[in-house]
């Protein structure tokens, strides 16, 4: 049977704007006909793979996600070295194709624009080296890639955040990884208000006798949420995808849950700072059919005491489950800093264990 680890995590942010919709306003959710600040998980499993908590120890394990490789690692590198650019742009066309659909716009500003393929595309270490080794070779030999030297895909993988976010590639379907990991948006537990601050900019070399506006004038929004943030992960699935590699599960494991402890997201971070570490952190393990606790919020809080009242309805609500449906999980860890219970180094070898 498959077994899943389960995260749930509070974690308090004060006034920012980690995360903007189109208008630069913090993103917001609707969630019991309250309205509550939210985090995408787009932007948490970003900030998450591009850590120093994931590259501290997993570094020749992480993939890249781009559109623009071939002009990068192709292109630009045949040029440094020599080769004509006829053959360098064809070269670059060929190793770009196998990842996409190349552009191909009539006028563009930057011709090497055409270089680039249409969507991001997560290339793993293991195709970035393959890449790289190609180039030598053609920068070395000064000519262009044979059809069986581009094929430059391979299904064995040893990039985490793929092996954990997945890969979708729309040609070659084949060379698809389907995610082991499931991350929700971070929703406040509370019902939020998003401010707005009006801020000037003063040019310093100003003559106050003469001008004595500002430079700039601007608006910004944000706002202050404890946020909800669920992540459910398939160990059987993340090992299928790591080839079998348990040593690399058990790190992968642990960087994960570092990272979603630990790592905030970086919008707006110069402007106000609101770093934070979870408040508290259930991991659950089971082979029990995964369930998040964001019920627990539909009726958003309203109260002095807010983290320790969050934590209480969290263990409520995983209690009233086990009640109903039996037991939910095979084993568990807490951390929680407002008790002073559990310790991260304690939860990580935790959640690495089978």
């Amino acid at each position: 049977m498959t077994t899943f680890i389960q995260l749930h995590l509070l974690t308090a942010y004060a006034p920012s704007n980690l995360n903007r919709d189109d208008l630069g306003r913090p993103k917001t959710a609707k969630m019991g006909n309250t309205d509550r600040l939210r985090i995408s998980s787009q932007s948490l499993k970003r900030a998450w793979r591009t850590s120093d908590c994931f590259y501290q120890s997993l570094s020749d394990h992480i993939g890249v996600r781009s559109r623009r490789f071939a002009r990068d690692w192709v292109y630009t590198a045949m040029i440094d070295n020599g080769v004509s650019e006829k053959i360098a742009t064809a070269s670059a066309i060929k190793i770009a194709n196998q990842f996409g659909k190349v552009r191909n716009e009539k006028s563009p500003k930057d011709p090497l624009t055409n270089l680039e393929i249409e969507q991001l595309v997560h290339i793993s270490s293991n195709e970035q080296q393959a890449i790289k080794q190609l180039v030598d070779v053609l920068i070395s030999e000064k000519r262009e890639p044979s059809d069986d030297e581009v094929k430059l895909l391979r299904k064995e993988n040893s990039s985490i955040d793929i092996a954990l976010f997945g890969r979708m590639l729309a040609d070659s379907p084949a060379f698809n990884i389907e995610a082991a990991c499931q991350v929700s948006h971070a929703l406040g537990v509370s019902t939020v208000t998003i401010e707005d601050d009006f801020f000037t900019a003063v040019d310093d070399l100003n003559n106050n006798e003469v001008d004595a506006g500002s430079a700039h004038l601007g608006e910004r929004g944000f706002a202050s949420a404890l946020f909800y943030t669920y992540v459910c992960i398939s160990r059987d699935l993340l090992l299928e995808n790591l080839n079998g590699d348990e040593a690399l599960v058990e790190k992968t494991l642990k960087a994960l849950t570092e990272s979603a402890s630990k790592v905030a997201p970086t919008g707006m971070q110069n402007s106000f700072a609101s770093r934070a570490y979870t408040s508290y952190l259930l991991i659950e393990k089971g082979s029990q059919q995964p369930r998040s606790l964001a019920v627990a919020y539909f009726n958003p809080i309203r109260s002095q005491d807010m983290v320790n009242d969050a934590i209480s309805r969290l263990e409520e609500q995983r209690d009233k489950f086990d009640k109903v449906y039996g037991q939910c999980a095979d084993s568990r860890y807490v951390l929680n800093s407002e008790t002073g219970e559990g310790t991260l180094s304690a939860a990580l070898d935790f959640v690495a264990q089978k």
